[in-house]
């Protein structure tokens, strides 16, 4: 099994959701550069995005302040999602498709909710069951990344008994943590999102590819 993040990994969305972020962040008055947004937030699930983005600041009243932006976050973010024109990078489906030749299945996690990952899916017009075999968002599980819940939810649903037949791969160290934690066989890195080659080198990933296309050649 091959567990995917989506934005910045599978679904190229032009980091619509962290500029998003960061724009709630500093309608509520405080100054946030993107970078910032992208090294605290990357990966999590939304609400926690936050709260780490503003103590990273030094912000007080974090869990009140968190709330209310995060409001005003999924109101702005319905918006954004209804112009985005949603694409997956190249050879994403190619890659699928070789994987399921090969017999491994295909999952999908994310730190979105699950109604924000399925209207992405949809301007994909991505099915579970065809294109990928399941889809795992923060709603499903207890603990967000980089707890490793929602690959063990994953591995139940699809009856994988063993992390030791997992690849975990993701835009954001967060992603490599979760992997780590769940005792995938690999942990790999993509440059195609969230963060960069040494943001992403301090999670200690097995791997940093520039493309998922290279997954090929691991696998």
């Amino acid at each position: 099994m091959v567990v995917f993040d989506m934005a910045g990994t599978t679904v190229n969305e032009d980091n619509v959701v962290y500029k998003t972020l960061q724009e709630a962040v500093k309608k509520a008055g405080f100054e946030v550069s993107l970078e910032r947004v992208l090294a605290y937030g990357a990966g999590k699930e939304k609400l926690q995005a936050i709260k780490d983005v503003l103590t990273s600041m030094s912000v007080t009243e974090v869990d009140t302040k968190s709330v209310e932006i995060f409001s005003r976050f999924r109101e702005m973010l319905k918006t954004a999602y209804e112009n985005l024109d949603v694409r997956t990078f190249e050879g994403t489906e190619n890659l699928f498709d070789y994987l399921h030749k090969k017999g491994i299945k295909v999952v999908l996690n994310t730190g979105y909710d699950r109604k924000t990952a399925t209207n992405l899916l949809s301007k994909l017009q991505w099915t579970q069951g065809q294109e990928f075999d399941l889809l795992v968002t923060a709603d499903d599980v207890v603990n967000g990344r980089p707890h490793p819940d929602m690959i063990f939810h994953a591995m139940e649903k699809l009856a994988v008994t063993d992390a030791s037949e997992v690849i975990k791969i993701g835009d954001s160290a967060i992603d490599i943590e979760e992997g780590k934690a769940a005792g995938c066989y690999l942990t790999l890195g993509v440059t195609t999102g969230a963060q960069t080659f040494e943001q992403l080198k301090k999670a200690n990933p097995n791997y940093i590819i520039n493309s998922l296309t290279y997954l090929e050649e691991l696998v």
